[in-house]
């Protein structure tokens, strides 16, 4: 069973769509009750980082998530799921992120030919195309991002793959079990279908 989390603003319709197109079980995690028998975690992720770190300590899930992580248990963090593997987030310095990944979460420079939030469909660069994760997927496929922040690894050691928008930044982490993506597949049609497909193949 795949759980998904629910903290109020989240893109679970879309999320549960392509896991039902991809004839995936899948129940909403709205309390650390919920977590029980659960196999996956599918993040997803729209609104602030502050907003969503907040609202998942009011739920009681910061702490069973984080372990959940810290045990390299299979999650996938989609855009505000994927900057929460973060220690911080410049958009709200004062919340704080479950740092399983070192790093930090930036703004994209304020210039004038680069519109943000960046939105709209953009390829990406695979870091190693011959990890199973992009199976199906080749380097230059292009996904749907709606984002004004980005992580800053650390390590390139995580680094899955990068996007180039003004700058080239991280567009998907890897870390054993735990996978992230700034854009969303959930709205990436046929290339998101597989990469999610792939990912739960890969964390069975």
């Amino acid at each position: 069973m795949i759980g998904v989390i629910d903290y109020g603003a989240g893109n679970l319709r879309s999320v549960c769509n392509s896991l039902k197109k991809l004839s995936v079980d899948s129940t909403l995690i709205r309390s650390p009750e919920d977590i029980k028998g659960i196999q996956s975690i599918i993040f997803p992720g729209v609104g602030s980082f502050g907003d969503s770190s907040e609202q998942l300590k009011i739920q009681g899930l910061f702490q069973p998530i984080k372990e959940w992580l810290e045990k390299d248990r299979p999650f996938l963090g989609i855009c505000i799921g994927f900057q929460m593997l973060f220690e911080k987030s410049y958009e709200s310095l004062n919340s704080e992120g479950f740092g399983i990944i070192p790093g930090k979460v930036v703004k994209f420079p304020e210039v004038d030919s680069l519109k943000v939030p960046h939105m709209g469909w953009n390829e990406i660069k695979t870091k190693n195309s011959s990890d199973p994760i992009w199976q199906g997927i080749t380097t230059s496929t292009h996904f749907y991002f709606v984002h004004s922040y980005y992580p800053e690894p650390v390590d390139s050691e995580s680094v899955s793959s990068t996007t180039n928008y003004g700058l080239e930044f991280t567009s998907s982490v890897r870390c054993g079990n735990i996978f992230g993506t700034q854009f969303h597949p959930e709205k990436s049609q046929v290339a998101g279908l597989r990469l999610i497909s792939n990912f739960l193949q890969l964390t069975k």
